[in-house]
């Protein structure tokens, strides 16, 4: 039998694919040094300013490569602001740029810009980088989101201590009236192409309880908070892992239709006013923390959002049983109406942003991995960068997530009621402003 050259080319590449990987690594990384030292790739990146900001304004311009699969993360100076050259792993990356301007009225703003999903290729790779200018909001923020909840002494889950802090970051009193609490609809940790996508333009939301007031009902001094709550309760009579609730601002309550799933509501403390949920039981905060979670000023009445801002969707989803047509159907809130959002997700399952960059650029956390058992006990807490001579803190504000939050952090209730803070039943010792800075 007669084998060509090309047949036993084919033969050959075959031999190697099959049994390739069972050679040790270690003798393969032994033929050659360059087999350990992985090669880069060039990548340029073009910015184009937003209208009225000029290249000669702009100081700390840095942009970062982040790597989608390895979790790696490359922050590139530039001495040129409008063009970018690295060279990176080849792989499939995220970028986010950053530069500061002080504008005409003397703020000083951030200028940024996002690319997700892009590919660099070992060939390299080119791409045009549009960005914003962002000030810091005149209104409340989200300071602090524990979602994760603490542990029973048998080591099970317990998860009716979850709450979040909204905080008064101006100088100048912020009337909390009507102001709306969401969940994202998508998770940080899943990507579809929906139809229609409505990024751009709107949040897509699952969840949304508003506080009651009629505009100055609720006002939150500079340096001030509200704690909401999921039950407004003392927790450690249920579990003493826990700590006490019932002084909180605000509590959200949902009328269960589930019997085995009913809510506890404290008459001492009000109730959010519930817009929209989509479970028929009881909402809690995903505890794993693969959404969104955001403030919103919405600019219409309850009756006419419910009625108007009604979102469906559709998206093909692909499993090894084959490929599902899939429809889900929420609410959605215009981006002009967000107020503060906060994705979250974990390290190694992190895909996306539910939400424009406009919005948010970042991301925090409070596991590595999904359903991470170190989670529990643990908060995303806003970086402070000052305190003030009133002795309350400054936080950071710049609509990135990653920069503005310190993840995985010991709850400021538990630092102040220095109650249990980890699965070893460990007491917490001190307090900080944010997580880690000292009080």
């Amino acid at each position: 039998m007669r084998i060509s050259v090309w047949n036993l080319i084919l033969l050959s590449d075959l031999i190697m694919k099959k049994f390739l990987p069972l050679i040790p690594i270690a003798l393969l990384a032994s033929c050659s040094d360059n087999a350990t030292t992985p090669s880069l790739s060039p990548a340029g990146i073009s910015v184009s300013l937003p209208e009225g900001i000029e290249s000669a304004d702009l100081r700390d311009a840095a942009v970062t490569f982040y790597n989608i699969s390895s979790g790696e993360s490359t922050e590139v100076s530039m001495t040129d602001p409008l063009h970018i050259s690295a060279s990176v792993t080849p792989g499939f990356y995220n970028l986010t740029y950053t530069a500061t301007v002080t504008l005409e009225n003397g703020v000083d703003a951030t200028v940024k810009g996002q690319l997700t999903g892009v590919t660099i290729s070992p060939a390299g790779a080119s791409y045009t980088l549009s960005t914003f200018a962002s000030v810091p909001t005149d209104d409340l923020i989200i300071s602090e989101i524990f979602f994760t909840g603490t542990l029973q002494t048998s080591g099970n889950q317990y998860n009716g201590d979850q709450y979040i802090k909204l905080y008064n970051n101006t100088d100048h009193v912020i009337y909390a009236d009507g102001l709306t609490i969401f969940e994202s609809l998508f998770l940080t940790t899943q990507k579809f192409n929906y139809t229609p996508d409505i990024i751009d333009t709107d949040v897509s939301v699952k969840a949304l309880y508003t506080i009651p007031g009629s505009g100055t009902d609720v006002p939150v001094q500079p340096g001030g908070e509200l704690l909401i709550a999921d039950i407004a309760i003392d927790h450690r009579e249920i579990n003493s892992n826990s700590f006490d609730l019932s002084h909180a601002d605000f509590e959200w309550y949902d009328q269960s239709s589930t019997p085995s799933f009913t809510d506890i509501d404290n008459p001492l403390v009000p109730n959010l006013d519930k817009w929209y949920c989509y479970t028929l039981s009881t909402w809690q905060l995903h505890n794993r923390g693969l959404v969104a979670f955001g403030i919103a000023r919405i600019g219409v009445d309850k009756d006419e959002y419910l009625a108007n801002y009604r979102y469906t969707t559709e998206y093909d989803q692909t499993t090894v049983a084959g490929t599902f047509p899939m429809t889900k159907t929420a609410y959605r809130i215009p981006n002009e109406w967000v107020v503060d959002i906060v994705n979250c997700s974990v390290e190694a399952s992190y895909v996306w942003n539910v939400c424009a960059p406009s919005l948010d650029m970042g991301w925090t956390h409070c596991g590595e991995v999904d359903n991470d058992k170190k989670r529990y006990f643990h908060a995303v807490r806003r970086k402070a960068y000052e305190v003030t001579g009133e002795g309350y803190p400054v936080l950071y504000d710049t609509n990135n997530s990653t920069h503005d939050f310190n993840s995985f952090t010991t709850p400021s209730e538990i630092e102040r009621q220095h109650t249990v803070c980890d699965a070893d039943g460990n007491i917490a010792q001190f307090e900080t402003y944010d997580g880690i800075m000292k009080k």
